[in-house]
């Protein structure tokens, strides 16, 4: 499935990178491993929480750097066919994985734990104060104050 983003490009100003970063997540499908969350909780703070059963703290590994947000979890003993175990049905997938999250600007990882097999990780927006709105007032013309055209 393609989706045109052509008319967003035409009637916006600076937007492009957020059509571009919908684009890529549309296009780097990563699977349903492991499925996770997305929560808004208030105007400026989000929650990932991702379904990581039988990891640990010291199985996980979470990165922010520049625009993205990588979650890695390896397990040091992963199942191989050295492994005593020996399954006759496995349903709990123990793989390893990395999932990778663009941030918008300004958003950064404030908290992650990690309860019940869910890891929650916790992100607020900061937008600068340069960057807020503010009112512009409007002034008189230095042009027409004086009589001149």
């Amino acid at each position: 499935m393609h989706i045109d983003f052509a008319p967003l490009y035409r009637s916006s100003i600076g937007f492009d990178r957020l059509a571009n970063l919908i684009e890529n997540a549309s296009a780097n499908s990563q699977g349903g491993y492991p499925p996770y969350n997305i929560e808004l909780m208030d105007d400026n703070k989000y929650r990932i929480t991702m379904a990581v059963a039988g990891f640990t703290k010291a199985d996980l590994e979470i990165q922010s750097q520049a625009n993205t947000l990588v979650v890695k979890g390896a397990k040091p003993g992963d199942q191989g066919e050295d492994s005593d175990r020996r399954f006759l049905y496995q349903g709990i997938a123990e793989r390893g994985f990395e999932r990778r999250f663009q941030l918008a600007d300004y958003v950064k990882v404030i908290d992650a734990s990690l309860e019940n097999g869910l890891l929650h990780i916790d992100l607020e927006r900061e937008i600068p104060e340069a960057m807020k709105p503010r009112r512009i007032e409007i002034g008189d013309s230095p042009l027409l104050e004086g009589g001149k055209s």
